[in-house]
C-alpha cells in the first residue's frame, strides 16, 4: 500500500510562504518600534493587513500546486477541511479557551504538509469568523497566526517514518505547545489597544523594546495564561485520544485525492513502454484483485467470460 506523505515544499512554495510570513512578522511587530502618537490601532491597519494577504494566500495555493503537481481534487479536500474546521469553532464558543478545532489542525498539518497546512489554517479561521460573527480587526491576525500553527504541524519531523502511538504523543506535545504560543502571538496584536493606561502591564509607546516585552510577559500571565491552558489541555486530550483515527482518515483521502502520485511503466521483464500506452509487456498482466475460481487458467488472456481460450462462444 502506498504510503500518503505530506505535500513537499518546493522552492517557490517556499518563497510564498517566506513572503506571508514576513508580512505577518512586521504586522504584529510594527507598534514595537513605533513612535508615540503615531497611531497604534490595529483597526486602522487591519484592511489594509487582510487585502495583502489574500492574494498571499493564493500564491502559496499556486505555488504549492505548481511545485507538487495536485490537481483540483487537492483543493477540494483543502475546502471541505476548513468547513469542518469552522464549523467545530463554535461547538466550543471560546469558554475557557476550549477550541476544538486546534486538534483538527494540528492533525491536517501533519498530514497536508507546511504550505497546504498554512493556507488551511488561513481558510479555516476566516471562513469560522464569518460563521460565528467574529469579523473585526483581530481577524487577518487570527488568520496568520492559525496559518502558523497548522504550518509547524507539517515541519514536525518524521513525516514519512513515524507513525502510531509515538507519532501521536509528538502531535500532542506540540499542540500544548503550539497553544499557547498562539494565544501569546494573539496577544501582542491586542495588548498595543491599551497602551498610555497607568497599568503596569500595559503597552507604552516609545518605551524600549525590552521593557515593553517585559511588560507583555507579565500581561499574558495575568490576562490569558487560563485561556491558553484550557486551548492546551483539550487540544491533547482530543489528540491522544481520536487523533489516530483522524490521522488514518486524513491519510486515507491524501490517498484517494492522488496527492503527488507518481506516474507508474508496469510490464513484465524484458517489456518496453510501447506506443499504445504506458503499460506492455510480453506476456499477460497479472490482475491486481483474487483469480476468479469460476474462469480457466486462461480467462486472463480473454476479456470475455463467456468465451473460450480459443474465442468460441461457450454454452
Amino acid at each position: 500500500m502506498t504510503t500518503a506523505r505530506p505535500v513537499r515544499l518546493g522552492p517557490r512554495s517556499v518563497l510564498a510562504l517566506a513572503l506571508v510570513s514576513a508580512v505577518g512578522v512586521v504586522a504584529f511587530g510594527w507598534p514595537l518600534l513605533a513612535d508615540p502618537g503615531s497611531g497604534l490601532a490595529h483597526s486602522a491597519d487591519a484592511p489594509w493587513l487582510f487585502a495583502a494577504l489574500l492574494p498571499l494566500l493564493v500564491a502559496v495555493v499556486v505555488a504549492t500546486i505548481a511545485d507538487s503537481g495536485m490537481d483540483a481534487k487537492a483543493v477540494a479536500m483543502l475546502g471541505v477541511l476548513a468547513a469542518v474546521g469552522a464549523a467545530l469553532r463554535p461547538l466550543g464558543a471560546g469558554t475557557a479557551g476550549l477550541e476544538p478545532m486546534f486538534f483538527l489542525m494540528v492533525l491536517s498539518g501533519r498530514v497536508l504538509g507546511p504550505g497546504f497546512g498554512f493556507v488551511l489554517g488561513s481558510v479555516t479561521m476566516f471562513a469560522s469568523a464569518l460563521l460565528t460573527g467574529g469579523v473585526g480587526p483581530w481577524m487577518p491576525f487570527q488568520m496568520l497566526s492559525m496559518g502558523w500553527f497548522t504550518m509547524g504541524a507539517g515541519l514536525l519531523p518524521g513525516a514519512g517514518r513515524l507513525r502510531g502511538r509515538a507519532e501521536v504523543l509528538m502531535l500532542g506535545a506540540y499542540g500544548a505547545v503550539a497553544a499557547f504560543v498562539y494565544g501569546t502571538i494573539m496577544n501582542l496584536q491586542g495588548w498595543t489597544y491599551i497602551g498610555g493606561l497607568s497599568s503596569g502591564i500595559s503597552f507604552r509607546p516609545g518605551d524600549p523594546v525590552h521593557d515593553n516585552l517585559v511588560r507583555f510577559l507579565a500581561y499574558c500571565a495575568a490576562t490569558s495564561f487560563g485561556w491558553d491552558l484550557g486551548r492546551a489541555a483539550l487540544t491533547v486530550v482530543l489528540t491522544l485520544t481520536v487523533g489516530s483515527t483522524v490521522l488514518k482518515a486524513l491519510r486515507r483521502a491524501t490517498r484517494r485525492a492522488a496527492f503527488e502520485a507518481p506516474v507508474a511503466f508496469e510490464g513484465a521483464a524484458g517489456g518496453a513502454a510501447g506506443p499504445a500506452g504506458p503499460v506492455a509487456s510480453g506476456g499477460p498482466i497479472a490482475s491486481e484483485g483474487p483469480a476468479d475460481p469460476d474462469r480457466g487458467p486462461g480467462s486472463g488472456l480473454s476479456p470475455d467470460p463467456g468465451r473460450g481460450p480459443g474465442g468460441t462462444p461457450t454454452a
